[in-house]
């Protein structure tokens, strides 16, 4: 089970914030947002700068409370609570928007999470959401991290949902009358140098923070390092520094 108070992802979330999730969903103002996984807000904070009310839900205590901070802050109208994809704190078709920017991707149960959608959104509503897909260098890491959960014999975890495949998307939200929109885009990861960024990332991502603690006693993180900082050597787009461009699905969900 990851913590995701534990590290310190807000360093890590900010370079998601430029996915086109918001802008999407095309808010109007005192439209009703929710930002599932919202982490530390970004975008449900990026929702209330349009003027909508949006509310943020994430299971850790930390990051929300960085986001309450954050809208405080800046002096945006935006609420946070503390809540699980499978079981949302909000009511039966209480908001015209739902925006997951890489979030409900980590829901443990995705049948469950996508009832729950389901449930709170209003029939006109709309579900935008992002999910990485299998190829480019993301996907060359994560090959990465099973391998080396394999060779000390322990899971990796359970396989994940779809969320970036149209068919198993349409499976999972078609008995809830939802039409299935999916495109591609990129998202740019930078940095010092591919060394900074993956020393960075290990040491401040929960998901790293929960493997370290399995892989470490075996003493596999040096090897998952050096395999992990080629990856993006391999892919980078900036020789004097670190850009690597990742691809993800942009899925918009509408009712039939």
């Amino acid at each position: 089970m990851v913590d995701w108070s534990a590290g310190h992802y807000e360093r890590v979330g900010d370079q998601l914030l430029p996915a086109v999730a918001v802008e999407r969903a095309a808010l109007s103002p005192g439209e009703r947002v929710l930002d599932l996984g919202c982490g530390t807000g970004g975008a449900a904070l990026a929702a209330a700068a349009l003027g909508a009310r949006a509310t943020g839900v994430d299971p850790a205590p930390r990051l929300i409370e960085e986001a309450r901070a954050a809208a405080a802050a800046r002096g945006l109208d935006a609420t946070f609570v503390l809540g699980e994809a499978a079981a949302l704190p909000l009511a039966e078709a209480s908001v015209d928007a739902v925006v997951s920017v890489f979030g409900v991707v980590f829901a443990a149960d995705a049948r469950a999470a996508a009832e729950e959608l389901a449930r709170v959104t209003t029939p006109a509503g709309r579900i935008v959401l992002t999910a990485w897909i299998a190829s480019g260098a993301l996907s060359d890491v994560r090959e990465v991290r099973r391998e080396a959960f394999a060779a000390i014999g322990a899971a990796a975890g359970p396989a994940p949902f779809a969320w970036e495949d149209r068919a198993a998307l349409e499976g999972l939200f078609g008995p809830f009358g939802f039409a299935v929109e999916l495109e591609r885009a990129e998202l740019a990861f930078t940095g010092p140098s591919p060394e900074a960024f993956v020393d960075t990332w290990f040491r401040d991502h929960p998901l790293w923070i929960a493997d370290r603690a399995t892989l470490e006693p075996h003493g596999a993180m040096a090897g998952v390092r050096e395999r992990t900082i080629a990856v993006f050597a391999a892919a980078n787009e900036d020789p004097r520094a670190l850009r690597v461009t990742s691809p993800y699905a942009l899925v918009t969900l509408r009712r039939r």
